[in-house]
């Protein structure tokens, strides 16, 4: 089959969150399954853009309204991440260095759409399936099947993929001008709360909607942001495929971001001398429990949480712990978390901002993992840590429920809890530090999480499958 992915994210072309790591591996492995996958995403100017060279495939006009932009679709040539990469170039809409975040952001994704559509529509085949990531591509459907122009790409077979139902894209019916030509009588399928919704469009109109992990999938029925009733409606076309991770950028063996790179023989010495270097670039004590937290500053993920949980553990363990935490967002909750920092010198340390060598040797350091996530559709980390070694202190949502077993259960080897409350997070930190002090327990759980398998190949062929069932 040839697939088109169609993203806002890809890694490491731009990544805000997950979906740049979802969509940057899943089309690699089902290259290895013997398909032809693609994928095309908006031509941001930053780092990559520049390092890399392209040829231009195609060039065209569109209107977004009462505004016509040229375009253009770039194909990277060297084949560096290991599939066939397209951007699309809109001048005055798409390039500037960051994803999101900017006043137009309804336009440029829309404007990103109709040229993705614009383009396929000249292709001289088909491609097999056009696989949409989230709000920012989910009108592609609706397009395909209702758009004057695609009447020719209306039996196109399109998969929706939701990576966070919270993030719906809505816009008010006053800028219905944007879309192009459609069959009015399917307006219908935009709207939802009294506004068009593009997430809502795409479970609708799309051939068949997956969301990136099982447990997640059941949670939307009856908590999605508004959208149940609809999702409950859809339920015979919605499935849940549990996200991979890329083991080929994630190897602690081969990791070429770690200065000690070990294996399940030698993790114990290995984590040791990765442990060592990063307590050292961070004034922490080497001999303490060392505790991570890596990923957007916001609610959904709990770190308005992280400050309260930090200073508690802290406090009840008499200091006998060091917390990290790298991310940025929310400016008040790095302001807390930094005046938490000064309260405990010795025993905390913050780096605002992302860094993905820092990441990666933070996993390769840390003893335990902390996620006390409001929201989880899926969650890489946890998977990320399995793989370094890392035991994942999670909250049981989403796709954590789905990949973290308790180690006090069966078969178990991380940490769960229940509520999204400092109270709870505390109790599974208190955990976690009578653990750590069982030394043997300890590294066999370090040795037994190493050899998990969270890679893509089981959750590729399931979307190959997933593929094959609509066009069966």
């Amino acid at each position: 089959m040839e697939i088109l992915h169609v993203s806002a994210e890809c890694y490491p072309v731009a990544k805000v969150g997950g979906l740049a790591d979802v969509v940057g591996a899943l089309p690699k492995y089902q290259r290895d399954a013997g398909h032809v996958a693609k994928v095309v995403m908006p031509a941001y100017r930053n780092k990559f853009f520049h390092n890399n060279a392209f040829e231009v495939v195609h060039q065209a006009g569109m209107w977004l309204g009462h505004d016509w932009y040229h375009f253009n679709v770039y194909k990277e040539t060297g084949n560096v991440l290991g599939f066939d990469l397209y951007l699309v170039d809109i001048p005055g809409l798409l390039d500037r260095e960051g994803v999101y975040g900017y006043y137009n952001d309804t336009e440029r994704f829309l404007g990103f759409q109709v040229a993705v559509c614009d383009w396929v529509n000249e292709w001289q085949h088909h491609p097999d399936v056009m696989h949409c990531h989230d709000h920012h591509t989910a009108l592609i459907p609706f397009l395909l099947k209702y758009g004057y122009k695609y009447t020719r790409l209306a039996e196109i077979p399109t998969v929706l993929t939701i990576h966070n139902g919270q993030y719906q894209g809505q816009f008010g019916w006053d800028r219905q001008y944007l879309l192009p030509s459609f069959d009015l009588w399917k307006s219908g399928l935009l709207e939802w709360a009294g506004a068009i919704n593009p997430l809502a469009a795409g479970i609708k109109s799309a051939w068949k909607v997956n969301t990136v992990s099982p447990n997640y999938m059941r949670e939307l029925l009856s908590e999605a942001n508004g959208l149940e009733a609809l999702l409950n409606y859809e339920v015979g076309k919605t499935t849940g495929i549990l996200n991979g991770i890329d083991t080929m950028v994630w190897d602690p063996a081969k990791d070429p971001m770690l200065e000690y790179n070990f294996t399940a023989t030698t993790v114990e010495k290995g984590k040791r001398e990765n442990k060592l270097r990063i307590c050292e670039q961070f004034n922490l004590n080497p001999d303490l429990p060392l505790f991570i937290f890596i990923g957007r500053l916001v609610d959904d993920k709990g770190a308005d949480l992280l400050p309260e949980i930090i200073g508690r553990s802290l406090h009840e363990s008499g200091n006998k712990a060091s917390f990290l935490v790298l991310g940025s967002g929310d400016k008040h909750t790095e302001w807390r978390l930094e005046q938490t920092r000064l309260f405990a010198p010795d025993n905390m340390a913050v780096y605002i901002g992302y860094n993905e060598a820092l990441a990666h040797q933070l996993y390769a350091a840390a003893d335990f993992l902390l996620m006390p996530s409001r929201v989880e559709p899926c969650g890489l980390n946890q998977m990320y840590a399995l793989r370094y070694g890392t035991i994942p202190i999670v909250r049981i949502t989403g796709g954590l429920a789905d990949t973290v077993i308790d180690f006090g259960d069966k078969g178990g080897f991380g940490i769960r809890f229940v509520h999204a409350a400092i109270w709870d997070a505390c109790a599974a930190v208190r955990r976690a530090l009578e653990l750590f002090e069982k030394r043997t327990t300890f590294n066999k759980i370090r040795k037994t999480i190493l050899k998990l398998d969270h890679s893509w190949n089981k959750s590729a062929q399931e979307y190959i499958d997933l593929y094959t069932s609509i066009k069966s």
